[in-house]
């Protein structure tokens, strides 16, 4: 019997996938390229945007932010002239009735352990620091009740030291609705905004951002119609918005 003819094979006319490296960097440049827009757009929308906790010193901004876990910044400035009135140095709130403390910050919620964070917080800036916040992102995270955020707020704001980029509600939120993040965690948030950020914007992009969540881009409904980045926000995990029924 005659062989079996093989069968011909057909060349493989389909394009071969790009390396994983490849993608990775094409996505990465269109990210970088997106938040290249996000952070014009806000510059020109919020361009005095700052830090809305009032503060005179750094020592009082550390105060405020360390309250203002939890709470609203407005609720917090409603508080601190009084704090800070009866104690304005770390030694004199190192040396206060921790009773008095909580007080007077009660309406700030938590007001036990944050009393307990200030008290101690003020006691190590007077003694190991000389009564000054340290503009050191290592030594800012060691006083009691500081993380990360905190101390990114005080050195960014304070000390005009861009060590990281702020991540709160706010931020988080709209860096996931506007595509720059595809995360939940703080931490994991603000890698991906250190890499997608000049450095030198990390200050002020946080703050925007800030004033931007409040202003429009609210959490449950956001104004989409009044915002200068509609066009292109891809609106990732915003419920479209049902037309207003017309009154018969």
């Amino acid at each position: 019997m005659p062989a079996a003819k093989r069968p011909i094979s057909k060349p493989d006319r389909r394009r071969p996938k790009p390396a994983p490296s490849a993608t990775k960097a094409s996505s990465l440049a269109k990210r970088k390229a997106l938040a290249a827009r996000v952070v014009e757009h806000l510059k020109v929308d919020y361009p005095e945007a700052t830090c809305a906790l009032e503060n005179e010193t750094p020592f009082e901004l550390l105060i405020a932010t360390i309250l203002s876990a939890q709470c609203t910044d407005a609720r917090v400035n409603m508080v601190t002239p009084e704090l800070f009135r009866r104690w304005p140095k770390p030694e004199a709130m190192a040396a206060a009735p921790i009773q008095s403390l909580e007080k007077v910050i009660q309406s700030t919620g938590f007001f036990r352990n944050k009393a307990k964070n200030i008290k101690a917080a003020s006691l190590a800036i007077a003694q190991r620091h000389g009564g000054q916040v340290p503009r050191d992102l290592e030594a800012m995270v060691a006083l009691p009740g500081v993380g990360r955020k905190t101390a990114n707020v005080v050195l960014g704001t304070a000390f005009g030291m861009a060590t990281g980029v702020v991540v709160d509600t706010h931020v988080a939120r709209l860096s996931k609705r506007l595509g720059l993040t595809a995360h939940n965690d703080p931490t994991k948030i603000e890698q991906d905004l250190i890499q997608l950020l000049p450095q030198n914007e990390w200050v002020d992009f946080s703050h925007r951002m800030i004033h931007h969540g409040r202003q429009l881009c609210a959490a449950r409904k956001p104004k989409c119609n009044q915002c200068s980045m509609n066009s292109f926000c891809p609106k990732i995990e915003v419920e479209p918005q049902k037309p207003k029924k017309k009154e018969l």
